[in-house]
């Protein structure tokens, strides 16, 4: 029977081995619908999985990790704080969670409420560079989702860029689940024609945070930025 040390080894070399592939997908997606890799940022989706997991990316390039769970998130952080980690926040908001929020992440993917940005804005430490938001938008209209309708969004934006200490950089959404490629990239196409419109009068914004493991060429395909993948890196989710 192999040894605990001989099978997170094997795991550890799995993580990276995936995190090649994932990389030659990601060239070939972008070579296929004429974008530069460049322009997308890998964010390896780490909620339920161990710190040696994190770890392990980490040694093998992975510098962004996105967290679900707050309280899990600030465990890892602060058993990871010798590693110059990137961290994003990409769970549900409670607004009693906004301090540790705004003082533990560089970004926070899911904001859909003024009250929760108020908050974010007023909680981040001043010694601290702004914090990146990104407005999660309810793009298929499911009840089972947070986020915000695209009716919403004008008036929403124009008043979250007024605060001081974060900074609006785009927007985050997870569709409903479909079946064909164009259904997935009729879905993101809303989004990236929504932050379009946006990006007009506000430049600060050029973030799609789309796409992911299920859907990432679609998401590729309709301009994603920062694409959101945590099965095909690290494997099947521990369930809670």
């Amino acid at each position: 029977m192999p040894s605990q040390t001989s099978r997170s080894v094997t795991h550890s070399a799995k993580i990276v081995a995936n995190l090649q592939q994932i990389h030659a997908d990601i060239d070939a997606y972008c070579h296929k619908y004429h974008r530069s890799p460049s322009e997308i940022t890998l964010l390896a989706v780490s909620k339920t999985k161990p710190v040696e997991d994190i770890r392990a990316a980490f040694n093998a390039g992975q510098a962004c990790f996105g967290e679900n769970y707050l309280q899990e998130a600030l465990e890892k952080i602060h058993s990871l704080d010798d590693l110059p980690i990137d961290w994003h926040f990409i769970g549900a908001i409670q607004s009693n969670k906004t301090h540790d929020l705004a003082e533990n992440f560089s970004w926070v993917h899911s904001v859909d409420r003024l009250k929760i940005a108020k908050r974010l804005s007023d909680q981040r430490p001043e010694s601290m560079p702004p914090l990146n938001i990104c407005l999660q938008v309810n793009i298929s209209n499911e009840e089972s989702k947070s986020g915000i309708l695209l009716a919403e969004l004008d008036s929403l934006v124009a008043e979250v860029v007024k605060f001081p200490n974060i900074v609006l950089r785009g927007l985050m959404a997870i569709p409903e689940k479909t079946d064909t490629l164009a259904e997935q990239r009729a879905i993101f196409l809303q989004v990236r024609e929504a932050l379009n419109s946006l990006h007009a009068k506000y430049p600060s914004l050029d973030t799609l945070s789309m796409g992911m493991s299920n859907d990432m060429e679609a998401a590729i395909a309709e301009g994603s930025t920062i694409l959101r993948i945590g099965t095909a890196i690290f494997g099947a989710r521990e369930a809670r």
